[in-house]
């Protein structure tokens, strides 16, 4: 017996591992690739392609809990933020309009309560093309007041929507938009500044105006005790920042929005945990997340910097590829947002700062 165990194992030695041995060794990462004759039946010979649309954007609409009383509804093509108390709910952002009724069943997930507020972080048709839909759905508490027989007309019935006074001005077409948006869409209520804040389900709501960023009317929301950051299109886990100068977006006002993110954000215990943050696109994050991200730019930033200086056009600034140890994280080359719109946005606005 033990001389016959000694000979199956040196066959299986010459003979090589068996066949469903192989298929796992072969697919075990950090092996030397084979030739496409000698690989097993089944195993793939270059990666599957990245989907054009990711997964938790698939118009699978879900609830997921945030922190405190806030929460998250995903997958309608961008996250929309939910705030859950007595008074009803509070909804920052509600998504492109082809996705409306879809997002709108994603609130009730969270809780059947009237919508009383809306909160549109920007312009951004993907964040604010569902606000007439789900503002008609909603109420407005303060609806009725100087009504019918009174000098003011009937307020508002369904949820107001608040957004920066540029977003408005955007929104309505008064700065020169190719086409105004929707009047439903449009914020009811508007504030010019650098913060408003109210309390609302017994919680301070801040509403941080950051100008010159993603673009000149982005705000983000802070729930305080929550404390919970709804970070709009002014951060991504997913791509590079969006920044559109076409519409007053830099590369320094959108540091400047991450600078201030992160001087709320507080961390629980090894730099993780504590403020959490959830973006227009992607998961949700925490100090430390934003942090590589601020510093991710700022160091691309520095390196177009640099080129720009040298007088480097955009084709050889594209050709030296300052953003090669990122692109596997944000390029998204089959997004909206990819890398080469990233990179061009970027040296654009340092070209014009420089020219300046």
């Amino acid at each position: 017996m033990r001389r016959s165990g000694i000979v199956l194992l040196l066959l299986g030695v010459l003979g090589g591992a068996p066949a469903a041995q192989q298929d796992r060794l072969s697919t075990q990462p950090g092996l030397p690739s084979q030739p496409d004759s000698a690989r097993p039946q089944g195993i793939p010979t270059k990666p599957a392609a990245r989907p054009a649309i990711p997964v938790y954007e698939d118009g699978t609409i879900e609830a997921l809990h945030v922190a405190g009383n806030v929460y998250l509804v995903a997958g309608g093509g961008a996250n929309v933020v939910v705030q859950d108390g007595r008074t009803g709910l509070l909804v920052v952002n509600t998504g492109p309009a082809a996705t409306g009724t879809a997002v709108l069943g994603g609130i009730q997930q969270v809780a059947k309560k009237p919508i009383r507020l809306i909160l549109s972080t920007s312009a951004d048709e993907e964040l604010t093309g569902a606000n007439d839909l789900v503002s008609n759905a909603g109420a407005n508490v303060n609806a009725g007041i100087g009504g019918a027989g009174g000098r003011e007309p009937a307020r508002l019935q369904g949820a107001p929507i608040i957004a920066t006074e540029a977003v408005l001005h955007r929104m309505s077409g008064l700065k020169n938009e190719p086409a105004r948006e929707p009047f439903g869409t449009w914020p009811h209520l508007s504030f010019y500044g650098p913060l408003s804040s109210r309390t609302f389900n017994d919680e301070v709501v801040e509403m941080r105006h950051v100008p010159a960023a993603h673009t000149d009317g982005d705000m983000f929301v802070w729930f305080r005790t929550s404390d919970v950051i709804a970070a709009g299109n002014l951060y991504s886990t997913i791509t590079y920042p969006v920044i559109d100068v076409n519409k007053g977006g830099t590369v320094q006002g959108y540091l400047n929005a991450l600078n201030d993110i992160l001087d709320i954000a507080v961390p629980k215990f090894n730099n993780q945990g504590g403020t959490l943050v959830v973006p227009a696109h992607g998961r949700i994050s925490n100090e430390s997340d934003v942090a590589e991200y601020r510093d991710m730019f700022t160091i691309i930033r520095d390196r177009v910097q640099a080129m720009v200086d040298k007088g480097m056009t955009l084709a050889q600034v594209r050709a030296a590829r300052p953003t090669l140890d990122y692109d596997g994280i944000y390029a998204n080359p089959k997004g909206t947002w990819t890398g080469e719109k990233f990179l061009e946005a970027v040296y654009t606005d340092l070209t014009r700062n420089r020219k300046k």
